[in-house]
């Protein structure tokens, strides 16, 4: 038998094809073994972006209305609550107690003094006499001390007070004290128009605080204030019982006195 040829071991050097011009041949060229396919780590690594956690988001301005919206029906509804059952507490007081404001009334004032210098100071006495009347059956009046002011068309002419005192149910309290006033001074104007004057229209202003007692209970005090007008008098000179002044068409108004806050009403 005849050797077997055997094929030449650079067969396929002239045929092997390159790549991308490079050296690398495949099928076994000189260039060497054939590049293995990349990782699946490095296929997706130039695609696949990094994991990142969002920022917590806000909540919805709807859900945040919402929340409001029921708070401020809420608020209103104990509001309503509330003034409803400080109504009834209210009927329910009026009904049992039916309370009612003290009166007072001037029985009687005597203008003794009323003299002006050159020099515009004012000397002045007045004897006042003022009755407190509690018209109610089961309300007791509590009484601070009592500031008297007594006025001649606006222009301060005498201070006084009334001491404190405790009013009973259904009774009249009778209160005399000394309106004066020692070397004040006056503007020109308001001396002259004394001056000029023979009679006198008098106000007399009473400022006190007062609370309520029934049974056990006691009230916070309230500010009371007392306005009496209609008052006319002179000065009878050399004739003291002259002085006198009927207080006939004297009108005292009540009227309460509520502090809330920085206003008064």
């Amino acid at each position: 038998m005849g050797d077997r040829p055997y094929p030449s071991s650079n067969r396929n050097a002239n045929g092997a094809r390159t790549l991308n011009g490079g050296g690398a041949t495949t099928n076994g060229g000189s260039g060497g073994p054939p590049p293995f396919p990349p990782a699946k780590a490095q296929q997706y690594s130039a695609t696949r972006q990094l994991y990142r956690p969002l920022p917590p988001q806000p909540p919805a301005r709807g859900r945040r209305r919402g929340c409001c919206c029921a708070c401020c029906l809420w608020l209103t509804l104990l509001l309503i609550a509330l003034i409803f059952l400080a109504a009834i507490a209210a009927g329910i007081f009026y009904v049992l107690y039916h309370p009612q404001r003290p009166s007072f009334s001037v029985e009687s004032l005597r203008l003794s003094a009323l003299n002006i210098t050159s020099s515009n100071l004012l000397t002045s006495r007045i004897d006042l006499t003022v009755s407190a009347r509690n018209p109610n059956r089961k309300v007791v009046f509590l009484y601070d001390d009592v500031a008297i002011s007594a006025y001649s068309n606006g222009v301060g002419i005498g201070e006084g007070s009334f001491p404190a005192f405790v009013q009973a149910t259904e009774n009249t309290t009778v209160l005399k004290a000394t309106v004066s006033s020692s070397r004040r001074s006056l503007e020109p104007g308001e001396a002259e128009d004394l001056t000029k004057r023979k009679k006198f229209s008098l106000e007399i202003d009473l400022e006190t605080k007062a609370g309520v007692k029934i049974g056990g209970f006691k009230s916070k005090r309230i500010g009371i204030r007392v306005l009496c007008e209609g008052i006319e008098g002179r000065v009878a000179k050399g004739n003291p019982a002259a002085a006198a002044t009927s207080p006939a068409n004297a009108r005292c108004q009540v009227k309460l006195r509520i502090k809330i806050w920085n206003w008064t009403f």
